[in-house]
């Protein structure tokens, strides 16, 4: 049972009073839905009555629809729930609402780039372009239901291609630039875009990259496509001489005078196809409707992240992670983005808080490893930048070590809600995350989100209580998919989340929760580890091992032994400088018995060059552990972002007998 950790922030005055969770409780009173002094009497009155709720969050965010909904919910039980059927809606409408009610000059968009100079773009020079590139696309036949496709890094023209497609009906999907083709065929292959959007290049740590040859090869690729956008990301590389490609530059010159459109569908009308991580087979392609991802996404923002119009809104992310999305919906809340694309280390790790200081950003996004690398290297953003404007920080990607927690407080600014944040590119949101009403604990997620009906079940399906236990939802969720792409009669979608516990969503996760109402993952369940037949989180090591000064980074996995058992295999980054050597592994070890288990000591630690990682930040345990399946680890390397790590991982467990 988790133990009452210490409490490092509470909600002020405005929080209380001011923030957007604030506002919406007064707004259920003011219209007659009931008064709920807290949190927990708000959430517990969400879940339990599901249709209330989102028919609220429906009319607080004010959803722009052409014809409403005949009833909230339709077929409650899961899989198979529709929501809000009747209504007709356009998902980029309601995005860009701010932007269509007052067209103006203020900046709504701030692109910082390594590959060109800043630039920012005002409401009306937004909607222009969301206007132009639609024109072009109509040129090339697109219409509702198509896909467009981007390969693109994460600076406007990407923005202006989600809302430009989605505004038209069609639906959009896109990749980051430092994909190899393999990987973006083996995604973009499968949904057939009409129209592909690429980036001609990109710089990614003082490093140029020249994507046209490739470009070239997507062409040549996906026969379905009837043109090609080419970005000027990179502008010194021009574009490609080939008919199939249009520039950028020339569709804003020749469409200025657009007008933009919005082609309103039902709630359901897929907006969005997404990836799973695709490190063990071909991705899945997982689709999201408009309804769904507006209405959670105007909760976790509005309400949960506490942001409005007044405000500046960064998260660090490729287009190739849900964050993308999730920063693309910041529109909504009427806040400025800031779009980053680059290394966060160049020129050295103060550059993204060199950012958040100098666009006065008040909401700034990261991974969990990003804010641990910040700690091991003994930043102190609180004392080096004016960090005035900054209220909240976003952390996900991985679980945040309580230590992270520590430097956040101690080393950035003690007065801010730090909101470590769960869920998927399943949901495109948050199973559980922050709230301006609650106390930030020590190593803690401070809540399950409203509407979301979060338990932690034991195998049997039996409600885990405060232990440990399978991530599961009992509710449906307007943000769950409408399906899986080429899944027509819906196997696939319901043998991903529905086949371990029949009627209620297993999301893969390890969760516990607290007396509190906080929560704590624990990792992949999928990457379970069970020496003697007890089941092992892999973060629960992880606490322990990366905050030994000694070592950089960590992964573990599970490995057969000659028993016919599971021996626990820790491999490790050491710092510069630093051998392991026998006294740190039993160190090492002496940790991990004490703080977690006996169950928990590795049998076997070896140290590697570098940690596999995906192109989304997280640590690849499961093709690593395939290697001790036969599987010979990944079989997608081009999905993950440094695909060498597996090669030297293999040669280390070669030389140290453990592998074939």
């Amino acid at each position: 049972m988790a133990t009452q950790a210490q409490m490092l922030w509470q909600p002020g005055t405005r929080e209380l009073k001011e923030s957007g969770m604030a506002r919406y409780q007064a707004w259920l009173v003011q219209s007659g839905q009931g008064h709920f002094p807290d949190y927990p009497a708000l959430h517990r009155w969400s879940v339990e009555h599901p249709e209330s709720f989102w028919e609220s969050i429906w009319h607080f965010t004010q959803v722009r629809a052409s014809r409403s909904y005949t009833h909230v919910l339709e077929h409650p039980a899961m899989p198979g729930t529709r929501w809000f059927p009747g209504a007709r809606l356009n998902f980029a409408q309601n995005l860009l609402r701010h932007v269509i009610d007052q067209p103006d000059d203020r900046e709504v968009i701030t692109e910082v780039s390594e590959s060109r100079p800043a630039l920012g773009l005002s409401r009306a020079e937004l909607l222009a372009r969301v206007a132009a590139l639609q024109a072009a696309l109509k040129s090339l036949g697109v219409e509702p239901g198509d896909r467009v496709a981007g390969v693109v890094a994460n600076t406007h023209e990407a923005l202006v291609g989600m809302l430009a497609t989605t505004g038209m009906g069609a639906i959009w999907s896109s990749a980051s630039p430092d994909f190899g083709t393999a990987a973006i065929l083996d995604r973009f292959g499968q949904i057939e875009p009409k129209v592909l959007l690429a980036a001609n290049g990109y710089r990614y740590n003082g490093k140029c990259f020249d994507r046209r040859q490739q470009n070239l090869e997507l062409a040549a690729g996906l026969p379905t496509l009837a043109g090609v956008i080419s970005l000027p990301i990179v502008p010194e590389l021009g574009h490609p001489e080939d008919e199939r490609f249009l520039s950028w530059e020339k569709i804003m010159t020749v469409h200025a005078d657009a007008e933009p459109v919005f082609v309103q569908g039902p709630p359901d009308q897929p907006v969005y196809i997404l990836y799973s991580s695709g490190t063990t087979g071909v991705p899945k392609c997982i689709v999201h409707g408009a309804a769904g991802m507006l209405l959670n996404h105007s909760k976790e923002l509005l309400l949960h992240g506490d942001i409005g119009p007044d405000d500046c809104f960064f998260y660090f992310t490729t287009t190739g992670w849900m964050m993308w999305n999730w920063l693309a919906s910041g529109l909504l809340t009427g806040a400025r983005l800031v779009l980053f694309d680059g290394s966060p280390g160049h020129p050295d790790m103060n550059r993204l808080w060199d950012l958040v200081a100098e666009e006065g950003v008040t909401h700034f996004g990261t991974s969990a490893r990003f804010l641990g690398n910040c700690r091991k290297l003994a930043l102190t953003p609180g004392k080096s930048h004016d960090l005035s404007a900054l209220r909240v920080i976003f952390s996900t990607g991985s679980p945040l070590l309580a230590e992270d927690f520590d430097w956040v407080y101690q080393q950035v600014k003690r007065d801010l809600m730090l909101a470590s944040i769960s869920g998927g590119t399943d949901i495109c949101g948050c199973f559980v995350g922050g709230s301006p009403l609650l106390p930030v604990h020590r190593g803690e997620i401070q809540c399950a989100q409203l509407g979301v009906d979060a338990r932690a079940f034991l195998p049997d399906g039996s409600d885990a209580g405060l232990e440990r236990g399978e991530l599961v939802c009992l509710q449906p969720l307007p943000c769950m998919p409408v399906g899986f792409w080429n899944d027509p009669d819906g196997s696939r979608y319901r043998s991903a989340y529905f086949e371990q516990f029949p009627g209620v969503w297993a999301h893969g996760d390890f969760i516990q929760f607290t007396a509190h109402g906080g929560a704590i993952i624990h990792g992949r369940s999928d990457a379970t580890l069970n020496p003697g037949g007890v089941r092992i989180g892999t973060a629960e090591i992880y606490r322990q091992v990366e905050t030994i000064p000694e070592i950089l980074d960590s992964l573990v996995v599970g490995a057969p032994d000659q028993e016919g058992d599971v021996q626990v295999i820790l491999f490790v980054v050491m710092a510069p400088d630093q051998p392991l050597t026998a006294e740190l592994e039993r160190t090492i070890r002496t940790r991990i018995r004490t703080n977690a288990s006996p169950r928990h000591v590795p049998a076997r630690i070896l140290a590697v060059p570098q940690i596999p990682y995906t192109r989304s930040g997280k640590k690849v345990e499961l093709a690593v552990a395939r290697m001790f399946q036969g599987a010979g680890g990944s079989e997608n390397t081009g999905a993950l972002a440094n695909p060498e790590a597996l090669e030297q991982m293999a040669d280390v467990l070669r030389e140290a007998r453990l592998l074939a």
